[in-house]
């Protein structure tokens, strides 16, 4: 094998300048433009009675002039300085509003010219809900009245939204605390002018600090100088009429979270020293307890700099974490604490260990329960009963127990031991209502709860819903979708002893919309929506699950898209498009069970090989490509070989049906996906070409694990080199297509990552081209941008696949 330092002489030596060509934006075929230019279904935002219906618009896509608003990336945000709300939002343009039982929705009125809304939140008593609206100078809070219908301004545009939604209710709804600009604001300094008054240094002090690779860090006194100045904010009240009062001074306001009687406020901000190895997630933060009037009762957590965690996806930071208030209490704090001190490689028989504190958090914190994994999370019930659950990635195991929040003595009993991949055993989630503090507590009627599951199984998807009795940890199947036809989606559990629930309905050719059901009368599903189909030119292309099985005898699976009118019997040979995302396994069974069920509505989006099934080619969307590692076997020892083995699973299936010319196959994949297309061009010849979209290449440039991988280069080597394609330039000459978004936000998927690999490809006379997207992070977003990305697929397809010359 080359050593990448031979492959980086080799490179430094021997590439000349690539040819570039002079490409404008393109436009894809009318086939698949058609589906792309359509009027998209709005989304929905329900109270919790599911009576409210409020239907939010979107444009599909943004506009490179979108795109090519200022932005500054700092500590993992980006941020457009200007109007002071993240660069990446995608914004509503209109609303409307119905009852759930109304036919027609109803116009919002009042909506400020061009809306740019976001950031929504519901009114704890649930008659408003408030939002921003970003215009070309800064951001507003707006206010909706469902009684009215109609919205009004709170604020001008001086909210701060760089750090999220500015926006928090106060409980008894008549104000709202918002995170607006100081008045003494410092001024942002232009990095790309200013001259540097030294070196930017950064130290080790002998400390393991073995971090991922983290896009938008900060780099030197500037980037710390702007992030502080974009990050600060003060808090003030402001009253429905529009009144604004400073509740507290500036600071760098991470989060705000009343308790839920809404007499206390926990607030965290963010301090110095700043990281440039690690995002603001990991900066210092102090947490502080306010009373509702501002007033400073305590600090509660003081969280130092975390840039040395111990290695391992299970690591976690010293100290409180996960502070939340309990939801069933009118001011308790709630949080967890490592009992191995946060390393996954010390042995301890409990790993995590959950507090309390009420009001006036003057006494000593209460020990509620320990859990054997690292901990999930709680659903609080009553004072006697709550549910905990863990997990543990190395065994993918996870654990739910009753425990009694009352009596720590009392040994927390195991509902539920379950391996997490194994969807076929998942027993689905528990039903929560919304109590008295507007908070959501496990649903509980006459001493049993409720369980609501998808109900995948080898069959196919048939959701459900079981009732759990308390106290005999029996279960009842309550009701069970029985569609093979269509996809159920159980939304909301309006009313267990009525059997009302509300669902969503989808075929293939069905869009999705509400329903209402109930499961007790067995009366016809009653809609609450009627969004029509956009994609009607797809609805009669042929769609079914296909299941076959690997060589070693695994069960996989793919959904096969053939043409509108393909005849089945005459079987023409088609070209098929392959697409897929490697998934990691540590067991055959798990890796074996399918979670796509055949009757999701057809809904093509950008990233989508669908549009191609209009242009001739069958589609093998998401095929399974699971690769196992059973025991203490890493599923990465053997990735290359299982990943071919997949590969030539769903070709030789798609085959057997006597529908494809598997001499005009061609695979792709975004982000891991683009990883495994490059491994599959590199090490068989089973494909004509290949689309990489966003991927990685070169794994020794992620040297402290990356996907579901833990160990770093240097326990490894072999593993990282093997499984980098970069390596393995020199073997490759089957035509990839390389396509990357410029300003890729995605852990460890740095455009230099295409950049080099092309350079690499090039160098050995590979045919390739690469695409590079301005102003597109890893995922697309620019109409432009996306019509041009499908027209150099199209093109790619049509030269390098369909009219390939049969063997």
């Amino acid at each position: 094998m080359k050593s990448i330092f031979q492959i980086t002489l080799f490179l430094l030596t021997a590439l000349t300048t690539f040819a570039q060509e002079n490409v404008t934006y393109q436009k894809p075929p009318k086939e698949i433009l058609e589906l792309v230019d359509v009027q998209r279904a709005p989304s929905v935002s329900m109270d919790s009675k599911n009576t409210k219906m409020l239907f939010l618009y979107r444009n599909a896509y943004k506009t490179l002039e979108d795109l090519s608003e200022d932005e500054l990336k700092l500590g993992g945000l980006r941020i457009n300085p200007k109007t002071n709300i993240s660069s990446t939002v995608t914004y509503v343009n209109n609303l409307k509003f119905k009852k759930l039982k109304d036919r027609e929705p109803v116009q919002v009125k009042g909506l400020p010219q061009n809306p740019k809304l976001a950031n929504f939140a519901w009114s704890p008593d649930e008659t408003k809900a408030a939002f921003t609206h970003t215009t070309a100078t800064g951001v507003e809070v707006w206010l909706l009245d469902f009684a009215t219908l109609e919205v009004r301004k709170l604020t001008e545009a001086m909210a701060n939204a760089n750090m999220g939604n500015p926006i928090s209710w106060f409980r008894d709804g008549s104000a709202l605390l918002v995170r607006m600009l100081p008045k003494s604001r410092q001024p942002l300094i232009n990095t790309a002018n200013t001259i540097p008054a030294g070196p930017t240094v950064t130290v080790s002090d002998g400390t393991k600090a073995q971090n991922r690779t983290y896009q938008d860090l900060l780099k030197n006194k500037n980037d710390e100088a702007n992030f502080e100045t974009l990050t600060t904010s003060e808090l003030h009240k402001v009253s429905l009429d529009g009144k604004t009062a400073l509740w507290k001074e500036a600071a760098m306001y991470s989060s705000t979270s009343f308790s839920p009687d809404g007499n206390y406020a926990l607030v965290t901000t963010i301090h110095k020293p700043f990281s440039y190895i690690v995002t603001l997630d990991r900066f210092p933060t102090t947490s502080i307890l306010y009373d509702v009037s501002g007033k400073k009762l305590q600090v509660f957590n003081e969280k130092p700099l975390v840039e040395d965690m111990p290695k391992g996806f299970m690591a976690t930071e010293k100290g409180k974490r996960s502070i939340s208030w309990r939801s069933d209490k009118p001011a308790t704090l709630v949080w967890a604490e490592a009992l191995d001190n946060g390393d996954p490689a010390v042995e301890v028989p409990f790993r995590d260990e959950i507090f309390e504190l009420s009001a006036p958090f003057s006494q000593a914190p209460k020990s509620l329960v320990k859990t054997v994994n690292r901990f999930t999370g709680i659903t609080w019930g009553t004072d006697n009963l709550a549910l905990v659950s863990d997990n543990w990635w190395n065994t993918r195991n996870t654990r739910t127990y009753i425990f009694n929040p009352s009596d720590a003595s009392q040994k927390p009993e195991i509902i539920f031991d379950r391996n997490y991949q194994d969807t076929y055993s998942d027993p689905g989630d528990f039903d929560t209502k919304r109590n008295a503090w507007g908070r959501y507590v496990l649903n509980i009627e006459d001493g049993n709860a409720y369980l609501v599951g998808d109900g995948f199984t080898d069959k196919g998807q048939f959701p459900f819903i079981d009732q759990f009795n308390l106290a005999t940890k029996k279960k009842t199947r309550l009701y069970q979708s029985k569609y093979t036809d269509k996809k159920e989606s159980l939304v909301s559990l309006v009313n267990a002893k009525k059997g009302e629930v509300l669902v969503q309905l989808e075929s293939k050719n069905q869009y999705p919309n509400y329903y209402l059901i109930n499961f007790k009368k067995k009366s016809a599903p009653v809609a609450v929506s009627f969004f029509e189909n956009p994609f009607k030119k797809i609805e009669n292309v042929s769609k079914e699950l296909i299941k076959y099985k690997r060589a070693d005898g695994l069960e996989l699976s793919g959904t096969l898209y053939l043409p509108a009118g393909y005849d089945k019997k005459k079987k023409e040979k088609l070209p098929l498009i392959m697409w897929a995302y490697p998934a990691e396994f540590k067991d055959k069974n798990s890796a074996s069970q399918s979670t796509t069920n055949p009757n999701d509505f057809t809904y093509p989006n950008y990233g989508s090989p669908v549009y191609w099934v209009t242009r001739g080619y069958a589609v093998l969307d998401d095929a399974s490509f699971p690769i196992i590692g059973e025991g203490k076997t890493e599923p990465n020892d053997t990735f290359i070989e299982q990943l071919v083995a997949d590969a030539k699973a769903a070709i030789d299936a798609v085959d057997a049906l006597g529908y494809i010319d598997r001499n005009r196959v061609a695979v792709g994949g975004h982000s891991y996906g683009a990883f495994m297309t490059a491994n599959l061009l590199t090490h068989s010849d089973l494909f004509a070409a290949g689309i990489a979209r966003s991927g990685a290449y070169n794994r020794t440039l992620t040297p402290f694990g990356f996907q579901s991988e833990e160990r770093n280069y240097w326990e490894a080597p072999e593993v990282y080199n093997t499984m980098s394609p970069f390596m393995h330039a020199d073997k490759m000459k089957t035509p990839l297509l390389l396509i990357h978004g410029e300003a890729d936000n995605n852990s460890g998927t740095f455009p230099m990552q295409s950049e080099r690999y092309f350079n690499a490809l090039k160098g050995f006379g590979a045919p390739v081209r690469f695409v590079l997207l301005p102003k597109e992070s890893h995922g697309y977003s620019a109409i432009e941008s996306i019509l041009h990305l499908l027209w150099e697929q199209d093109q790619w397809l049509e030269k390098y696949v369909k009219n390939r010359p049969s063997k």
